[in-house]
């Protein structure tokens, strides 16, 4: 079962934690996760430089390591690295301080200041460590573009309908996305729409 929005009750489970931008304006923030890849990075960069606009890269702190050139080519474009771990481990299945551990290992190739949990699953205990240092960021729209099954155009048609103001929209930064595929026609429907793209106040 595909969930394209977070279950109703998440924002009362973490409380703090970023889901959507609070405005009624026609907002939205783009974020990428599981970045850098030399294969899908240079073609997102290309295309939001194309229609100026910044987005929020959440790295893991092994790519970020080892692909410092593209992390570079990130920061000098206007955008924003944020922390997802060093090895993106499933919070659910990591013992606590495991998981703090892959954090704080990261840090140091992303942020210490926001953190967006591999996969969404961060539990309780996890959640209360990290956010007194971190804010946490998840989403508003998830469509799937990391699910080749799935494909390009479904996750077009669910971004379109489901799009909202103040949307925080997830796509994926490595090569099996779709994202690179579907990307730049998002961002014209949503411009023509009157969406502005924003970066939230972390």
């Amino acid at each position: 079962m595909r969930l394209f929005r977070p279950c109703f009750v998440a924002g009362c489970l973490y409380p703090g934690a970023v889901f959507r931008i609070k405005t009624n304006e026609k907002l939205l923030c783009l974020t990428f996760d599981d970045g850098p890849h030399q294969d899908s990075t240079p073609k997102l960069l290309d295309i939001l430089e194309k229609h100026n606009i910044k987005a929020v890269f959440f790295c893991t702190g092994k790519s970020a390591g080892e692909n410092p050139v593209l992390i570079n080519q990130i920061i000098s474009g206007g955008h924003m690295i944020g922390n997802h771990g060093f090895s993106h481990l499933n919070g659910w299945i990591t013992s606590l301080n495991r998981y703090i551990e892959e954090v704080s290992d990261a840090a140091p190739f992303t942020s210490r200041v926001i953190f967006r949990p591999p996969y969404g699953r961060i539990r309780f205990d996890q959640f209360r460590k990290l956010r007194k240092t971190y804010k946490i960021v998840f989403w508003d729209i998830m469509p799937y573009d990391f699910d080749k099954k799935f494909g390009a155009g479904n996750s077009l048609k669910i971004l379109k309908k489901m799009v909202r103001p103040g949307s925080v929209v997830v796509l994926h930064d490595s090569p099996g996305s779709s994202s690179n595929d579907f990307l730049e026609e998002f961002i014209v429907f949503s411009i023509e729409k009157g969406y502005r793209f924003v970066f939230p106040e972390f």
